[in-house]
């Protein structure tokens, strides 16, 4: 059991000076995959409207976490109205590959971006660019109600804030670092797909759809919830599955295991049990 709580801490996390140097190298990596990969990658161009629907999703803006935090928040909409300029209109054509690194970009100052809340290396804290996660989870949560191959997805390795009016469930989430932590997806299939996203008043608006109708539809949802304590620290596990389900009968035709998650709580569960492990 605490085999699957713990994990040996990165050496960078044990050597915070090398840190910088050890991003220098991801960074370098990555440029140097996307160099000799052979995908052909999504991007915005004009295309026919589709007609199907696949998933449509709206998340909150502005969540009441603390009055110290709001101003992050509201630099985080201006760095998401930024990012949604370059997710908006992607064409997914079969075959194709999208990452979210490369369509938008690193958010750095010259390019508009802020200050918003990031969550790195155990800690919420600011950070230009903070706040384009909430638009990678968006995408995500779209794209595991659909047919599109998930390649890559990173979540975060600790759990930050109380449920709080969350609306999804906890762990299907995704952490974005430029260039090398990425949300990546495939189209294995004959459809072509389309991306929608917006800054409204309220909510980000996404939506994800086809140019013909898919015999199947999906729901995704928690197993196995539970609060762990072990060694003075309490981590948070589950599991996330979906099922598979019929368009023309409305039955479950199958269910798939996509993730384990188990990450650290940054804060005491009041409302929830805690199992404490030897």
């Amino acid at each position: 059991m605490p085999a699957r709580i713990t994990a040996p801490p990165r050496l960078s996390e044990r050597f915070p000076v090398i840190y910088p140097v050890a991003v220098a190298v991801h960074r370098m990596r990555r440029r140097i995959r996307w160099m000799l990969a052979e995908d052909t990658w999504a991007r915005q161009r004009p295309l026919v409207e589709p007609t199907y629907r696949v998933k449509k999703h709206a998340s909150l803006l502005l969540r009441q976490l603390g009055e110290e935090e709001m101003w992050l928040q509201h630099n985080k909409v201006r760095n998401l109205q930024l990012a949604i300029r370059h997710t908006d209109g992607i064409v997914i054509g079969p075959g194709e590959t999208f990452s979210f690194n490369r369509i938008v970009g690193n958010c750095t100052r010259r390019r508009g971006f802020v200050e918003g809340m990031r969550l790195s290396n155990g800690q919420a804290r600011s950070g230009v660019g903070g706040g384009i996660c909430q638009l990678a989870n968006l995408l995500v949560w779209m794209f595991m109600h659909s047919p599109l191959t998930i390649v890559e997805r990173s979540e975060h390795s600790f759990d930050p804030f109380p449920d709080n009016g969350r609306v999804l469930p906890w762990g299907v989430g995704c952490s974005i670092v430029y260039n090398y932590v990425d949300l990546v997806v495939r189209n294995d299939t004959d459809a072509t797909f389309v991306l929608s996203t917006r800054v409204g008043p309220k909510y980000l608006h996404g939506e994800l759809r086809t140019d013909r109708p898919l015999a199947h539809s999906y729901r995704v949802y928690a197993r196995a919830e539970e609060f762990v304590e072990y060694a003075g620290r309490v981590f948070r596990r589950n599991e996330i599955w979906r099922d598979l389900i019929d368009r023309r009968t409305g039955n479950t035709v199958g269910s798939e295991l996509l993730k384990r998650n188990c990450a650290l709580v940054k804060y005491r569960p009041i409302d929830a049990q805690v199992v404490r492990v030897a």
